[in-house]
């Protein structure tokens, strides 16, 4: 079972969190709270394995909460602030849940969490007492790297999404642009952009992915990776730039 704490300074979101957590079975419910400073005295105790955490709190920011409790437990930012996932990501959050929360999106969420946290456990000197058998399946690490098909029925490639500069949708085609190399695949844009990491890959167009880590420069409603221009669409816009700032 993993242990969970609900933690939003309004009492309503941090409600709609417990009522999620009761609905997966290997969740837990250990407490739900307002005030950051009790979560962090129930995560100080090594009562927790997940915190639902809220990002805007009056007392203490969920930035600030994380850095008190360093890898003490995981987290999963909920917020209705888009602007803060970078800043989340680079204290290896698990995820970033965007008010009003879906129940299939928070499933996937804690989905990902469980995976993580037994991981975790593989590494423990206990773990060896409580190895899985052969017909166990071991939840591996995330792969940095996709298949996407190929130009013939049972051909595929393997691209690292290290590699991947931008995406460009062409009906139910996609170009991959990948350094002196571009690859056209059989796929929708919209499928391809629930597979690529979000980040370092944020949808700006209806037509064009882009990985963030390969801009060199965003000047108005344009994007440059290395001298492409890529236009940021109106949809995309207030979001994207929310994110970047």
């Amino acid at each position: 079972m993993i242990r969970c704490i609900a933690v939003d300074d309004e009492a309503y979101a941090a409600n709609i969190i417990a009522d999620y957590i009761s609905k997966v079975p290997f969740l837990e419910m250990v407490g739900k709270t307002t005030s950051p400073i009790e979560a962090i005295n129930w995560v100080q105790d090594g009562k927790v394995d997940l915190v639902f955490l809220d990002i805007q709190m009056p007392e203490l920011t969920g930035i600030q909460f994380m850095k008190i409790c360093g890898s003490k437990c995981k987290v999963i930012l909920t917020t209705a602030y888009p602007e803060y996932a970078l800043e989340g990501y680079e204290h290896d959050v698990v995820d970033y849940l965007l008010k009003p929360i879906p129940f299939d999106r928070f499933f996937k969420a804690v989905h990902k969490a469980q995976s993580m946290l037994q991981l975790q456990d593989v590494g423990k000197p206990e773990a060896a007492e409580l190895a899985p058998s052969a017909d166990q399946n071991i939840p591996s690490p995330a792969p940095d790297y996709m298949f996407v098909k190929g130009e013939s029925k049972n051909k595929f490639l393997k691209v690292a999404y290290s590699d991947i500069l931008y995406v460009e949708g062409l009906k139910n085609y996609v170009s991959l642009y990948l350094p002196g190399q571009r690859l056209v695949t059989y796929q929708s844009l919209t499928d391809l952009t629930e597979q690529l990491p979000q980040p370092p890959f944020y949808r700006v167009h209806r037509s064009y992915i882009i990985s963030i880590d390969k801009v060199s420069m965003i000047d108005g409603n344009t994007i440059y990776v290395g001298n492409t221009e890529i236009p940021i669409g109106e949809t995309y816009r207030d979001s994207f730039l929310s994110m970047i700032r």
